[in-house]
């Protein structure tokens, strides 16, 4: 099982808040997650081909534009936050050294 470390190392990349009740759910669904790719890992695939699920030489659609257009109002509308034309969110990256 992953470690209380590691797990709020992971909660920092991604950006979450977790409370300790929440380190501890963390540490047991990310350790599964992990026992599962490591059983897929030790799977003996010599001999089998990769799946495809699409000829590779057709494409999925034709590269045509169709003309259909979304209206910056009509996109905006339902925006928790817009400003005329534009969505407003929140910073993502944060100014570290004024």
């Amino acid at each position: 099982m992953l470690d209380r470390a590691e797990v709020l190392r992971v909660a920092e990349l991604a950006r979450l808040e977790l409370d300790d009740e929440g380190v501890e759910r963390v540490a047991g669904q990310l350790s599964r997650i992990l026992d599962f790719v490591a059983m897929l890992d030790s799977l003996d695939l010599a001999g089998c081909e990769p799946a495809s699920f699409a000829p590779a030489h057709a494409p999925a659609r034709a590269d045509e534009p169709d003309g259909r257009q979304l209206a910056p109002g009509a996109a905006t509308a339902g925006a928790p936050e817009a400003d005329h034309d534009f969505f407003l969110v929140p910073p993502v990256v944060e100014n570290l050294e004024p």
